[in-house]
């Protein structure tokens, strides 16, 4: 289970904006996380000590090539958690429920910004995204079947891009909702 603590971490939409550069690019240095988001390297120094703190990113000295320069990489490619992870707490449980919030409402920005600019973006991207909304009948077994299974696609396709070969890639957001409801 996720702790508080790392939701109130990962949900700093700042912290959101790191883990996802250095889930894409992998081990950098502060000053190029903070040129790559815009901000200053104090303010990103201060962010990843906070998510070093809950384990999701750590130090990277081997890659350091002198003392002046500090590397870090993601730690924790992953969380996943639900409110009811924090039922024993009303205070954690209200957290939670803020945090999904704020999750719901990141997904829901990033779908805006893609449709903001969806018309200045080339036919194969236009063609290539896409959205999918399916209806079934499940038990909630089934429904968590259904989930660890896309889970499990996601990862597989991941893991068989050939980074390697030339293609030029742009970063890609999918999310994906299940949850009960009447038709």
């Amino acid at each position: 289970m996720t702790s508080i603590e790392t939701l109130r971490a990962v949900m700093h939409p700042t912290r959101r904006r790191m883990i996802e550069y250095l889930y894409l690019h992998g081990p950098c240095q502060v000053g190029t996380l903070a040129d790559a988001l815009d901000q200053q390297v104090g303010s990103i120094s201060h962010h990843l000590r906070m998510l070093e703190r809950v384990d999701v990113v750590a130090q990277a000295p081997e890659l350091a090539t002198d003392g002046r320069t500090s590397w870090w990489r993601l730690v924790q490619s992953s969380i996943s958690w639900s409110v009811d992870d924090f039922n024993d707490s009303p205070a954690a449980r209200a957290e939670a429920k803020a945090a999904e919030r704020l999750n719901i409402e990141h997904q829901l920005a990033k779908l805006a910004s893609w449709k903001r600019a969806s018309e200045g973006a080339g036919e194969e991207w236009r063609r290539a995204a896409f959205n999918s909304g399916l209806v079934a009948s499940a038990t909630a077994e089934e429904l968590d079947a259904l989930h660890q299974a896309l889970v499990r696609t996601w990862r597989q396709w991941r893991d068989d891009l050939d980074l390697d070969d030339g293609q030029e890639r742009e970063p890609v957001f999918v999310f994906v909702h299940g949850f009960p409801s009447a038709p």
